[in-house]
């Protein structure tokens, strides 16, 4: 299991223009994957008995000139394309997206903004301040059980100002859909054709003229499966009539969720796999144009289950009606991420802040500028920079450990006995969870250590580790 890590973090190497930089590349991420608690940055040193003194060292790592999120990136890119075991629909892979909103209360971090949450939980605040993430993961596991693993994470809301810094780049300054698009074709041109999966949210005219424009250039391949509100109007094709005057782009107007009654005779039952469960549902598949002066033509899966109807849509109008229903099933996978990065890893756990970053103001009038507009001096922008990056960098450590981590579950479950030790009310039959995989790192991780001396991955942590000395303090200890 070691050298499994060993092997993936190995490929990191050339990301890091120095090598120490490089070490405490590895020490983060095996500390995130076995720290039994989440306070900061001193849950690594207390998890893998580092030297308090390296503690300084770990923190300024996050701010280093020595790497960039980009190359990390494309290497885990790289390690996920060799080692997991994708899931292909007719010859793509399945990219997941979504968005995750993370409430963060500091004054003086940057990307903190007031958030909207669209949520029926009642515990939580209608309005927060904190981080809104893109994520992009993929499906890799086995049909037992499908994991998604998480590709890459960004802030992607309440950092134009910062971005637009620089005028002559254009970062971050689209729409957050339109920026998930983007993220999205960046792993398709690393891992090959896909078929990304995304929540209603994302069904806009700007993402399908982001997403057409991606496929005109010829360097990926990329279709979109997604879910349409209750209230989408679509049109049916036109009809051409002889005579003078401009042809017609659209036909007759079509409120979809009337065709639910109106159409009820058409509709098929059909057996799906949905959420690990075989169900029968009935569904009507129609081929409509969509959106006002796009007039693209889409394919709408009308879906009732029981009482419960749901609209969903694909670009590509190859698919069929079962296919369409499966694929959005696994879209909630993407959620299972998110809890397991927020409660196994403490992957937002971050508490960087800089001194050279305005006080958030809570009640910013409107056209009333941002305090970042303010801030001229090239020393200060340089500080909240790299504040920023040490904040993404943090979060694309965890988006590794956490990726390794499913790939151990994935690739150890039946070798490894021992994953299976831990008492569970439920516990798994045939691939562990990553909880499971973690509390077995946390017990084993120092006898693992022992096992493999010859590991490059040991020889770092243990040259950070405040080690006995003498033989006598051996004894003593």
């Amino acid at each position: 299991m070691l050298k499994f890590i060993d092997e993936a973090l190995s490929t990191f190497r050339p990301c890091f223009s120095r090598k120490a930089a490089y070490e405490w590349f590895v020490v983060i991420v095996v500390g995130l994957m076995v720290r039994t608690d989440h306070w900061g940055l001193t849950a690594i040193v207390r998890g893998l008995a580092l030297a308090p003194r390296h503690y300084e060292s770990m923190v300024h790592f996050f701010r280093s000139t020595a790497w960039s999120l980009e190359a990390l990136r494309l290497a885990w890119f790289k390690v996920v394309g060799r080692m997991a075991p994708l899931l292909y629909v007719r010859g793509r892979v399945v990219l997941v997206g979504d968005g995750m909103k993370q409430a963060k209360e500091g004054r003086r971090m940057p990307g903190v903004k007031k958030l909207h949450q669209e949520s029926e939980n009642s515990s939580k605040g209608e309005y927060i301040f904190g981080h809104l993430f893109g994520a992009i993961g993929i499906l890799a596991g086995t049909p037992i059980k499908w994991f998604c693993l998480p590709l890459f994470m960004n802030l992607q809301d309440g950092v134009k100002t910062i971005f637009g810094w620089d005028a002559s780049s254009e970062e971050r300054q689209d729409s957050h859909v339109v920026q998930m698009i983007d993220q999205a074709f960046a792993a398709a041109h690393s891992l090959g054709p896909a078929l990304l999966l995304l929540d209603r949210y994302f069904l806009s005219i700007p993402a399908l003229q982001r997403l057409n424009e991606g496929n005109d250039t010829g360097e990926s391949n990329m279709h979109m499966v997604t879910k349409a509100k209750m209230n989408v109007v679509a049109y049916e094709q036109p009809v051409r009539k002889s005579g003078r005057g401009r042809p017609p782009k659209k036909g007759k107007v079509l409120k979809l969720a009337e065709l639910f009654h109106t159409r009820a005779a058409e509709f098929q039952s059909v057996k799906v796999t949905i959420y690990g469960k075989e169900e029968t549902v009935s569904c009507l598949c129609l081929d409509l144009l969509w959106g006002q002066g796009l007039y693209q033509e889409l394919r709408f899966v009308l879906v009732k289950q029981g009482d419960r109807h749901s609209i969903l849509v694909s670009t590509d109008r190859s698919l069929e009606a079962v296919e369409i229903i499966t694929l959005y099933g696994y879209r909630f996978k993407i959620e299972c991420t998110f809890r397991e990065m927020k409660q196994v890893i403490g992957a937002f756990g971050y508490r960087f802040w800089s001194p050279s970053m305005p006080k958030l103001k809570r009640y910013l009038r409107k056209g009333e500028s941002h305090p970042l507009e303010q801030v001229t001096s090239e020393p200060d922008r340089k500080r909240i920079r790299q504040t920023l990056q040490a904040i993404e960098g943090f979060v694309m450590c965890s988006v590794i450990a956490t990726g390794l981590i499913q790939l151990i579950a994935l690739r150890f479950s039946g070798l490894t006995p021992a994953l299976f030790v831990r008492y569970l009310r439920t516990p798994s039959k045939a691939i562990v969870s990553e909880a499971t995989v973690t509390a077995h790192l946390q017990q084993s991780i120092f006898r693992l250590f022992a096992r493999n001396k010859q590991l490059s991955l040991t020889q770092i942590i243990r040259s950070k580790q405040d080690l006995p000395s003498t033989n006598a303090d051996l004894r003593a200890s």
